[in-house]
């Protein structure tokens, strides 16, 4: 079904329909393959970087300290690899590309003029806005698969692979490992909600779609660095990126709920207050393009 056929549709599934089409508009826009292609690469990088390295006879994870939790453990299995791609893009990389998307889902629809067409019976304001932010939640899960499963087969040709430590220092299967792995990837992915909430808002704001694509990514970068900022530390709970890292909580036995939990209610409440803020400004706002 196209865009118009979608939008023109009296069809009880027209919500479907248009969901469907803006899936499909945006995964086959060359930025959008673009930037899934960067994220697919890192974890190679990381592999190739982590394999020669110990090819020299040196430690992954020896020196410095610096680099993801889960580096030194690369080595032993190439399952640690999901953990340490996930942990080296959530920070910038990850969210930079979710902040693209959002940034133009309807800033750049008014840029090229289409979205007063895409408004036109039966569409109504609401249901475009929640499939855009529906569209950008999607993209929020397919870039983080795409880094797990690039991560996942780079480990699986550069290094071992079979039963794993957890940080906690238990044993598990590889197959627990697995669905651990899956289940840090889905919570990634969640964690990115409330950038898609800000960058949809920020959409809503302006009719160029550059303008908010830098200034989410802008946002996103100021939030990072306030987070760096000791003597700021009393905001540090109520940023959106505080909690991003503790994932790794799954990977303990028993697994701690407690950042977790805060993440994910802290996820919540950014899509809650800014995809409100999106639609008051958006159903509100005069369309002339």
């Amino acid at each position: 079904m196209s865009r118009a056929e979608a939008v023109r549709g009296a069809s009880p599934l027209w919500t479907l329909g248009l969901f469907r089409s803006e899936l499909l508009t945006t995964f086959r826009r060359w930025r959008t393959l673009a930037l899934l292609g960067v994220l697919a690469a890192v974890p190679v990088l990381v592999g190739i970087a982590v394999r020669i390295e110990t090819g020299d006879g040196s430690s992954a994870g020896g020196g410095g300290g610096g680099g993801p939790a889960f580096i030194s453990q690369i080595t032993n299995n190439g399952l640690f690899l999901v953990f340490t791609a996930l942990a080296a893009t959530l920070p910038f990389f990850l969210p930079m590309a979710i902040g693209v998307v959002a940034g133009d889902a309807v800033a750049g629809e008014a840029n090229a003029g289409t979205l007063r067409y895409l408004l036109v019976a039966p569409a109504g304001r609401s249901r475009l806005l929640l499939t855009k932010y529906a569209t950008v939640m999607a993209f929020c899960l397919v870039a983080t698969l795409v880094v797990a499963v690039s991560a996942l087969i780079t480990g699986a040709l550069l290094f071992p692979l079979g039963d794993l430590t957890t940080i906690s220092g238990t044993r598990i299967s590889f197959s627990e490992g697995l669905a651990r792995a899956l289940l840090i990837a889905l919570v990634v992915a969640v964690s990115l909600i409330g950038v898609a909430a800000l960058g949809l808002f920020v959409s809503t704001l302006t009719n160029s779609g550059i303008a908010a694509m830098a200034t989410t990514v802008g946002l996103l970068i100021t939030v990072q660095i306030v987070d760096q900022i000791p003597q700021l530390h009393a905001l540090h709970p109520y940023l959106f990126s505080h909690y991003w890292l503790s994932f790794a909580d799954l990977m303990r036995e028993p697994v701690y709920w407690d950042d977790l939990t805060k993440n994910l209610g802290l996820q919540a409440l950014y899509a809650a207050v800014f995809g409100s803020a999106a639609w008051a400004r958006f159903t509100a706002k005069d369309i002339t393009a």
